[in-house]
């Protein structure tokens, strides 16, 4: 996965999606946000939805609870 290196560790892309996500938020506020181009922002939704660190309601993202473990772990190391 591009959003997680080999050794599990979250690519600094990947932390700053996350980082974005602590509400529900938009692929376009997300970028803004971020400022990461939209077609990073959706690969890297897509990879954290099929890795749970991210889910979608009603078109919007969210943090889980998985990813914020996993943010807060990397970020404590």
């Amino acid at each position: 996965m591009a959003c997680i290196n080999e050794n599990g560790t979250l690519t600094p892309s990947a932390k700053a999606v996350l980082s974005a996500l602590s509400s529900l938020t938009t692929l376009e506020e997300t970028t803004k946000s971020t400022g990461l181009p939209l077609f990073r922002i959706r690969s890297s939704i897509r990879e954290m939805l099929e890795a749970g660190l991210v889910e979608e309601k009603e078109g919007k993202y969210v943090i889980t609870e998985p990813g914020l473990k996993k943010l807060k772990s990397k970020e404590l190391s």
